[in-house]
């Protein structure tokens, strides 16, 4: 699969933590810090941090408190002072702001995703005829919010290169998406469901634009559903940026380097995230 990201900025401004990546051993972390620390990330990093975090405390005693949600969010929570030490982002531009605004460093790559369509089983299609499948009057689409959530821009990013391809896409796409989850006062799901699972387990669309890792986990839940891959030409890559606390004990420096290290990429390799 083909990973597209605009990253060129952010990995040029991000080698202090690659530095920290190439450098920081697992074997030479530091020694523990009492409280444990606080990593916020991307909702679609919850199964791979949840295990690259239980591995981590086994290997350092470094105890890790994760906090999920959608990326813009997160940033909004931290602005406002909540004590992430760590923040990985479903894209570049949310850990950039929190650099930019001084406090945090300079963000880094540290994996990469890319979109997938989820559909019902009533939608027969295919990468070929995705495009027409979603320009449809009768498909319902559904989406993350723009602007909280990532997977919301990179949808809107889909959107415009359909436009390229059929001119008016864009307007007709753009007018009928559904904002189904990652804003504010988007519905959870009930306790223990996967939300892109429950959202077309409830029928509200019948075609979602999501991470390909996201899709995959949802038909796994609701072996019903069905995942279609993106054609080249509608591909919109997603980059994940990592940023630490300019602040933060010498744990937090040592989470983001092994978070680079070969354990935790096989980790996120094996869930279907790309290499930086």
């Amino acid at each position: 699969m083909a990973y597209r990201p605009h990253v060129a900025a952010a990995t040029a401004a991000g080698l202090a933590i690659a530095l920290i990546g190439c450098s920081t051993a697992p074997a030479q972390a530091p020694m523990a810090d009492a409280a444990p620390l606080q990593v916020y990330a991307a909702g679609s990093l919850r199964e791979a941090f949840t295990e690259i975090a239980r591995d981590h405390e086994a290997r350092t005693g470094q105890k890790v408190a994760l906090t999920f949600g959608a990326s813009g969010l997160l940033r909004e929570r931290i602005e406002k002072g909540d004590p992430a030490q760590v923040f990985a982002s479903a894209d570049t531009d949310h850990p950039q702001r929190l650099a930019a605004r001084g406090g945090w460093q300079a963000p880094v790559v540290f994996a990469r995703n890319a979109l997938c369509a989820l559909t019902s089983e009533q939608i027969s299609a295919t990468p070929d005829t995705l495009l027409a499948t979603l320009l449809r009057s009768d498909v319902r689409v559904g989406t993350s919010t723009p602007k909280a959530d990532p997977s919301g821009d990179y949808a809107w990013g889909l959107f415009r290169q359909a436009d390229k391809l059929q001119p008016g896409a864009y307007a007709l796409l753009d007018a009928k998406a559904l904002k189904l989850t990652g804003g504010a006062d988007s519905p959870k799901p009930p306790a223990g469901r996967g939300t892109y699972a429950w959202v077309m387990d409830q029928r509200q669309a019948d075609v979602f634009l999501t991470y390909c890792t996201n899709a995959v986990a949802a038909q796994a839940e609701v072996p019903r559903l069905r995942v279609v891959q993106l054609p080249a030409a509608l591909q919109v890559g997603a980059a994940y940026g990592l940023t630490v606390r300019a602040d933060a004990p010498a744990a937090a420096q040592a989470f983001a380097g092994a978070l680079r290290q070969p354990p935790a990429q096989a980790v996120l390799q094996r869930l279907g995230f790309g290499q930086p």
